[in-house]
Formats: C-alpha cells, structure tokens, sequence
C-alpha cells in the first residue's frame, strides 16, 4: 500500500535527531515503556504516550507528525488496519520513519505472514484496549489476611494454650471420674477462630464480586473503525494502536489520538481534564502547519483526542495511538487501584484488645502468686506422692490460665465481622455498595456531606415549564406558578399552548434557534422511536419544540436551513451561536446563552409575538421587566436561557475572515425573543433526607456549577438553606481567592457553592478536614476523582458515574439518589454501634467471670474456681457467638439520628457504657460470691446444687445483660427495634433452651444436678433484677460519675476529653 503520497512538506525542516528525540524522553520510572523486544514498528509505547501526557505538539512533530505516525505503525490513515494482517516481517525504524523522506524511496514495507492469529505483534508490542485485571484474591488468600489481625493472634496464642492444659487435665494421671472435656475449651477457641476467617474472607469475597458485577452493567459496545478502506464496526475491547476510528456526535472517546479528517469536531474534556469549555479540535496536518508557520497560537492548536472525552460537534478520523493502560484513561484508572488500609474501628479495638490481654495477664500472674504462694505454704507438711505435688502444681497453672483465656476476648472479632458482613449485605439492598469497609464506620460519624446538585439533589430530568416571549406580552405556563403575571403588563396573554397564540412567524422564528442552534442530535431508542442525545438542557428544548411547534425531525429541520457556521458553547461568553442562510439570501444569527449575558448583548425586542416579529427599541425599563422575569424564574428553582436573532446582509462581516467571523465581531444589536424556564425537580424525600441530616447534627453543603440564585432557590426547596438567613452562599470563583485562613473560617457557615469547579470541591473538603470534620463527598466525573479521594468518604453515581469515579470512591450510589446516602449514615451508626453493644456486654461478663474465678479459686480449698471448665465453656459460647450474632445483628433505628456524630479521637467506650459495665458487674459479683461465700451457711444445699444454682442464676444473669446491651445511651428503651430482629430472638430462644437442657440432662458432663421449680423461680427473678438494676443505673446522671472519676488519679495519656460527655476512659 502507499503511504507516501501525503504532502511532507507541511513538515518543518527536520532538526538533528538529538533534538527530535528530546520531547520523547522517558519519564523517571517509565523506561520500560520505552524499550520493546523485536519492535517490528518506529515508536513503542512510551514514546506514543507523550503525545497525550500532556498534549505535546513538540512530541508530535518529533514523531514525525501524521505521516511519521503512519509509517511508523505500519498503517495508512485513510484504509486503515489490513483485515488480513497476522505476524510482521522486518522493521520500520525510528529514523525512516520520522525522516520526512517519502516512502517511495525506502524498500516497501514487509507484507503480514499469513497465520491463525490476527494482529499478533501488534497486540504484543502496544497492548490490547483492556486493563489488566485487578487479580482476585483466592478464598484462601483472603482468609490468610483475616488471619493477621492482632485480635485473632492474640486468640491463636490463647487457643494453644487452653488446648494443651485442656488436654493435660484430660489425659493427665490423676483426672477424676468427671467428663474428660477440659479439651473443649481450646477446641471451641479454635472453632470460633476459623469462623470468624471464614466469615471475614467471605464479606471481602463477595464485596468484590458485587463491584465486579456493578462494572459489567456497562456492557461491551461496538464503534466504528476503518479496516482494509471499510467501515465496520467492532468491539470496543478489539481496538488496536493504528486503527482509524470514525468520530460521530455523541461519541464517547474509547481510546487516545490525534484528529486525521473532521469537519467542526468539538469535544467536551472536562470529565477528563475538569475544563468546562468545549474544546475545538484541528488535524494534525493543519496544526503542524500552522504551528511551523507560526500563524496561530500553539496553544490553540489541538489536534488530540482524549480517551473517556466525548464528541459534542462534528465528525471525522482520528488515529489510534495508545489504548488499554498505555491510554490516559487507563493510566488514571491503574493509578487509582490501592489497597485500603485498616479501618478506625479496627484500630480502636485492637488497642482494647491489646488492653485486656494485659489486665487478664496481669490478674492471672497475681493469681498465680497467690495460690503458689499458698502452695508453698503447705508444702512442707505435703506427705503427697510427688507426681501428686506436680499435679497440684499444674492446677494453679490451670487456673492461672483459666482466668487469662476468659479475658481474651474471642467474640469481639466475630461481632465485628459479623456486622460488617451483615451491614454491606443490607446497604448493598439498599443502593449502596460498599467498596471499601473502613467507610461504613466512618459513615457514621460524618460531620458533612458536600452534595452536587444535578442527579443527586434533582431528578436530573429537564422540562420546559414556562417561559416569557417577546416584550412579555405572552407568558407560557406549563407547569402554574403562584406568581402573577409579568409585572407591570396590562395585557399579556397567558397560555399553555403557545403555538395557538403565537404567529407562524414566530413559532418558525423559535423552532430554528431550538432545533438548529443546538450541538444535540436525534437517534433512535430501543422502543422503535426516536430520542434526543445531548445535554440535559438541550433535549429538554428540543423535546419542548417538538411538542409545543410541531418541530420535525432534526434532520429535515438542518437539511431545509443550511449552516453556515457555528460557535460552539463558550463559557467565557455564556452563549452558543450558528448562522444559517435564508431563502431571501440573508444571514440570521440565532443565538442562546444565559439570560444575563444576551440580554446585555440586545437593544431591541420583539414587540408582539401574536402578530409577527416586529422588533421595536429596547428600554430601560424593557431591560428591567425581563430582568425580574428572569429572577422570578430563578427564585422557583427554574434554569433560564435566553433566545435572540440578529440579521445579516453578508456574511461574514468581515471580509478578512475568509469566509469565517469571530463570535465577538457578531455579539451585538441582538433582538430579544424571549426566555425560556427549565425545571430540573428536587427528588422527592431530598428534603425529609436533609431534615433528618440535620437532627442527626450532619451539615448538608450544595456544590453546583449553576448561578447564584438557582442554586439559593434548589438549596431552600431541598432545606439546605433555611429561612433564619444564617447560612452562607458563595461561588466558586471567589471562595478559590479566600486565603487559607479565611477559607477555613467560612467554611462551617458555607452552605451553597455556585458556579464552581471541581477544584474546588476539593479546596472545601480540605478546608473542612483542616478544622477536623469528617466530610462525605458525592461525584461522578472523572475530574471528581481527586475530591472524592481526599474526602473520608467518597459516594460516586452507579448510573452517570464514570468509571475512573467509581474506582476513587468508597461507596457507589446506585440509584444516585441523596436520600441513599441517608441510608449509609443509619448503617454506619448502626455498626459502631453494635460493636460498643457487644464491647459492653463481653466486658461485663469479663469482668464478673474474672472476678468470680480469682475468688473462687483462692478461696476454695481445693483451689479450684466454682464455674468449671466445661461451664466456663457454655458461658463463653453465650457471650461470643450467641452474643455476637445477637447484637450484630440489629438493624438502625430512627433514634440514630437523635444524636450527634462522635468526634475522630471519641473513646471506644463512653463514660455512659463505663457506667453500666461497672454497674452491672458489681450487681452480678454481689449476687454471685455472696451466694458463693456465704449462701451456704443458710441455705443448707447439697453443695453439687448449690454450684448448679450458682451456675445457672450466673447464666440468665447474662441472659438478661443482653436486652440491656442493646442500648448503650441513657434511654430507657431497650426494646427499641427488637420487633424487627429476629435473630435476636432466635438467640435469646436457643440460649434459654440450652441452658434448660444442660441442667436437665447435662448431669456429669458439666458437673451439674437438676434444679427444683422454686431455683428456677429465683434464677429467673434475679436475672431479671439486670433489667431493672440497669434502669437505675441509667438513671443516675453521668456528670455524678465524671466528678468521681476526676477524683481518681487516672494517668493523662488515658483521659480523654469529649465535649459530648463530662469524663470517658479509653482503653
């Protein structure tokens, strides 16, 4: 094929190769992409990505511009990629490539071997257009990690050692007639060791399944490329570096490089780059051209295409010069991949963890000491066989040890998992998946959440629902207002149907500047109809001239009224134009923008639309009255744009411009048509969402590109901005020129951001931070990734979100809803709270099993503690796995949001929780070692029953705890929500029944005798006292307690100081 025929002379002279070769440097790090095995083209991967990283005309014109590209790919810009090409013979080198010699004068270029496989070397040297995939961690893996929590560790050390004093006791030469079962206790640790991983890695296995899925609802989709001279379309996972794509409005930009043939090809950037001006793109030839010329300004000159962009104007090729990670898509998306870190919750717990290891070590040395202590004692007069003296010796041991395995807490990493499994599993039902765990607890604290307003707040769903044509004379209502009509008008005409009030001229006047001023274009849905693609605001126009003045396909509307030229959307300007030819031969200018700014651009206006288009001067006065109708638009939450004309004898105006004119020679002397109100509804329950955000002490701030004043109106509808007039709005632009110190000062009172850029979104997420809030932050472009990354917790849309915004998020809303996130806040309160239910329930039962064995044992003189290993057994099974399916199980409540969120540096456990504990604890040791110590003097029991009733008041004492535990405030409601935990139920029912069926028939197994109807009455009684002992304890005020613990000398590092409690302790 012939590749020379391109004129090479618009090439400037070739300069020496050591400066064609500078612009291609490999970046530190990057020298790999730079050198390829066998290289049968001129360019590798990394020099191709310094086309893009960033823009490099230099980098383009060192490669040889279009032509060098060509060559050097082995390829032809208008045949594209042969259909037929396998395996490469020979080499094309960077110098024949970039020469500028044409390549009639090299030997021709290798034909393809024929073989089975396609496109082989090609694939191997540039890569495919898929990322590699992220390698799923195995089951195994998974659960390997699990392992390596500190909780788990310390679990695993205690498992061993109950395990080996278990078996000793068991087989151990002087074991009595009892069950041999002392091995439980460590096989039961094991147990619920491997349960806890199990379940750990099965909550990491399936969040990542469920994200995988989520990604995979963008289902693969075919584009079109030029292969052998034909068009043909392909998927988009199958193109290949040297394609030529075919570029059409709309497009969404799969891959990078650089603009063959267009005709007006405008792309909007701004999902990648965060530019919202559409940027016009110009071939390469022409660039390089004019850039060697130095006729144009360089950095107006953009021939590159952007993977991710989208084409809003023309059409066109473009060759293929990085896809896959090698493109600037899949560069970000790689550069985003992290592994998250440990959650908060998880350090706080293993610090307590690690904490009530050292208090059970500490209290099973000073056992130790003193029963050895009395070992020792009465050693001497011990006429014991020594092999009995050694067994003696070990039951110390045993016991020692007893109190240590009791401390560990085992159920805590249970509870944990269990609820963070259980809460991502409800979340996920709720539109919320959860992609990194650490924000569902973080969630729950948040102090503010920054919320864009179009998708989130809004429906995003445009509709033309009122507008004011002419000088005001007629007032289109399709949606009716409270507000009377245009003040000051005594005859306006008021109607829903324009088009039977309006003259023809008019109406044909309105359907052109909708219909043919527009970058938006028709294409057929999946129902058989047609529907409009382009920007929200644009279809809803188009939708409302369709129905309202019987506009015809879009099609047939251009083809009846050629454009002349277009200019495109300005966001400097505020405005788009096109120019069409009339039949008379003149030149009309349609312009719309926003009404401020044409408005400003207009000295007359059409005087009455029900008659013709008369334009007549406009006044002050005139200026006025469409300046309050445009502000009582805005005051409804409205969206405005204007509409106005502007006739032309030639065109253009100015004959310099060869047959083009700048738009700011033509912006001027404009006739006012009128203005047209678009409403973009609030989603229904955004305004009950923010209430309740606010009486959860969560401040709600707007961030908008939209003007002031729509965005004051959307923030009073959603409730963000309240009546009182405390709240703050600013834009943007001005909040980028605060100093630091300021920035950080506004923003608590800041609840509106107008007109802003993503940029600064992340300014006020940092200036949050700085004063120590924790921010939520919502997004879905792709330059969102950097707010959502700095924020604690990123919400990206799982329906407009782009990929790269997913991946820098934490959780994906996936009916992009505010009201979602409301679901999230319950949830992570939820969890925390759990968890502190759980902590306050084991701790308690720690500190009474701990007690109740040190004093039993020493006071026994047997040395033995009075709960045996096998009842220790089922006391641990209450308070781990039952407790923790129990309490990690209870869905939010409304109460939730009755509070304030804690701070970041808030003790684990609370002075509240302190307070029940503790007061628990001592009515359980009270009712316990005085039933010990001194029941028997009174009671007269056998002392088989008496251990059995101890046992047993010992066990639904805990039984009960378990209602208190669910509340860890001050209310006295501990049945809140308990109607919808059936789990709960069906704990506290196996439980009882378990506990019913060991002292039935569990006989010598667990040491225990059958009890009579009047134990169990009293058993009952005193478990139920718990209930009633823990309202009393919630009665008395908290501020009573941190006086008496202000008077305790308590080390500093252990105070912690909280404004939303007098004192708290953390462990």
């Amino acid at each position: 094929m012939d590749i020379g025929s391109r004129d090479l002379e618009l090439l400037p002279e070739a300069p020496s190769t050591a400066h064609d070769r500078s612009p291609l440097e490999p970046n530190p790090g990057e020298e790999h992409l730079f050198e390829v095995e066998n290289n049968p083209f001129a360019f590798s991967p990394g020099q191709l990505t310094k086309l893009l990283d960033p823009k490099s005309l230099p980098a383009l014109q060192a490669l040889g511009g279009l032509s060098g590209l060509e060559r050097g790919l082995r390829t032809n810009c208008r045949s594209g990629l042969s259909i037929d090409e396998t395996l490469l013979s020979g080499t094309v080198s960077f110098q024949d490539a970039t020469s500028g010699t044409p390549t009639g004068s090299h030997p021709p270029l290798p034909l393809p071997e024929q073989n089975n496989t396609h496109y082989v070397d090609r694939k191997r040297v540039f890569g495919e257009h898929k990322l590699p995939e992220r390698k799923p961690k195995s089951f195994l893996k998974l659960a390997w990690i699990a392992l390596q929590d500190p909780v788990l560790i310390l679990l695993c050390v205690a498992a061993f050692v109950s395990l080996a004093l278990g078996l000793y006791q068991t087989i151990g030469p002087l074991h009595g007639s009892s069950a041999r079962v002392e091995w439980v206790e460590g096989a039961t640790i094991v147990v619920v060791i491997m349960i806890i991983v199990v379940v750990g890695a099965l909550t990491e296995w399936e969040k990542e399944k469920h994200f995988r899925k989520l990604n995979k609802k963008k289902e693969d989709r075919l584009v079109k490329v030029i292969r052998s001279g034909k068009p043909s379309s392909i998927s988009v996972y199958d193109i290949l570096v040297g394609d030529v794509l075919i570029l059409e409005q709309g497009n969404v930009i799969p891959v990078d490089g650089v603009l063959v043939e267009g005709h007006a090809v405008s792309c909007d950037e701004a999902s990648a780059t965060g530019e919202s001006d559409l940027v016009k793109k110009t071939t390469a030839d022409a660039v390089l051209r004019a850039w060697s010329t130095g006729d144009a300004n360089p950095d107006k000159l953009d021939p590159f295409l952007l993977s991710g962009t989208k084409v809003l104007d023309g059409f066109g090729t473009f060759l293929v010069t990085a896809v896959g990670p090698y493109s600037s898509h899949g560069r970000i998306m790689l550069a985003l991949r992290a592994e998250p870190g440990m959650t908060p919750l998880q350090t706080k717990l293993n610090t307590l963890a690690a904490s009530i290891a050292k208090l059970g070590v500490a209290a099973g040395l000073l056992l130790f000491a003193v029963l050895f202590s009395k070992f020792l004692v009465r050693l001497p007069n011990n006429s014991s066989l020594p092999v009995a003296k050694a067994h003696d010796f070990f039951k110390i041991l045993i016991s020692s040890m007893a109190i240590i395995v009791v401390a560990v807490p085992e159920g805590l990493p249970l509870a944990v998992t269990l609820t963070l499994f259980f809460a991502t599993r409800k979340m996920t039902k709720e539109s919320n998946l959860v992609r990194h765990l650490q924000s569902c607890e973080t969630m729950g604290n948040v102090t503010t959440i920054c919320s864009d307003k179009t998708g989130t707040l809004t429906e995003n769903v445009m509709t033309v629902v009122g507008g004011t044509l002419g000088d005001g004379i007629v007032e289109v209502d399709h949606n009716p207002f409270s507000d009377p009509p245009t003040p000051g008008k005594t005859q306006v005409v008021w109607t829903s149907e324009p088009s039977t009030v309006l003259s023809p001229d008019f109406q044909e006047l309105i359907r052109l500047s909708i219909a043919i001023n527009t970058t938006a274009f028709e294409s057929d849905d999946n129902k058989g109809g047609s529907a409009f693609v382009g920007t929200k605001t644009e279809t809803a126009l188009l939708d409302w001239a369709r129905r309202c003045f019987a506009m015809r396909p879009l099609s047939v509307e251009r083809a009846n009224h050629g454009v002349v030229q277009l200019f495109p959307f300005d966001s400097r300007q505020k405005c788009m134009a096109t120019v069409i030819r009339l039949r008379d031969g003149r030149y009309r200018l349609l312009v719309k923008g926003a009404p401020e700014v044409v408005l400003a651009h207009c000295n007359r206006v059409v005087k009455d639309p029900t008659t013709g288009i008369t334009p007549i001067p406009l006044y002050p006065a005139g200026r006025d009255d469409i300046s309050g109708t445009v502000a009582r638009y805005a005051s409804r939450s409205l969206r405005t744009l204007a509409l106005a004309y502007r006739d032309f004898e030639i065109w253009p105006v100015n004959e310099d411009h060869q047959g083009q004119a700048e738009v700011s020679e033509v912006l001027g002397n404009l006739v006012w048509l009128g203005v047209v109100a678009i409403q973009d509804p609030v989603r229904k329950g955004v305004r009950a969402a923010v209430e309740t955000c606010r009486r959860a002490s969560v401040a709600v701030k707007m961030v908008t590109g939209d003007n002031v004043e729509t965005a004051m109106a959307i923030a009073e509808e959603c409730g963000i901005l309240v009546e009182d007039g405390s709240g703050l709005v600013m834009e943007g632009p001005e909040f980028r020129r605060l100093t630091e110190r300021l920035m950080r000062s506004i923003v608590s009172n800041l609840c509106v951001l107008a007109r802003s850029s993503p940029e600064d979104k992340r300014l006020l997420v940092k200036a949050l931070q700085s004063r120590g809030e924790l921010v939520a932050v919502t997004g879905d472009g792709t330059n969102d990734a950097p707010a959502l990354m700095a924020a604690d917790v990123g919400f990206s849309m799982g329906i407009t979100g782009t990929e790269v915004a997913k991946e820098a998020s934490d959780i994906v809303l996936m009916d992009d809803n505010f009201s979602s996130i409301l679901n999230a806040l319950a949830w992570g309160r939820a969890i925390n709270d759990s968890v502190k239910k759980f902590l306050q329930f084991q701790i308690t039962v720690n500190i009474t099993a701990m007690v109740l064995t040190f004093v039993s044992a020493v006071a026994s003189a047997e040395e033995r503690p009075v709960l045996n290993a096998v009842q220790l057994l089922w006391v641990n099974l209450i308070m781990d796995a039952f407790a923790a399916l129990a309490l990690a199980t209870d869905p939010p409540t409304e109460s939730l949001f009755d509070r304030a969120p804690e701070p970041r540096t808030a003790a684990l456990i609370d002075l509240t929780m302190w307070k029940m504990i503790v007061g628990q604890s001592i009515y359980q040791l009270i009712v316990t070692l005085s039933w010990y110590l001194v029941g028997p003097q009174y009671l007269q029991y056998p002392q088989l029953e008496h251990q059995t009733l101890i046992f047993n008041v010992f066990v639904f004492m805990q039984i009960f705890t378990l209602f208190n535990s669910r509340r860890i405030d001050n209310k006295l409601n501990i049945f809140e929500g308990l109607h919808k935990n059936k789990l709960f139920m069906l704990m506290m029912t196996m439980m009882v029944v378990g506990q019913v069926t060991i002292i039935f028939i569990g006989g010598a197994a667990f040491g225990v005798t059958r009890l009579n109807g009047r134990q169990w009455a009293v058993s009952l009684l005193i478990g139920f006292l718990s209930i009633l002992v823990g309202i009393l304890i919630r009665m008395f005020p908290d501020s009573c307690i941190g006086a008496m613990i202000n008077l305790i000398p308590i080390p500093a590092r252990l105070r912690r100081n909280d404004s939303r409690a007098p004192a708290a302790v953390e462990l």
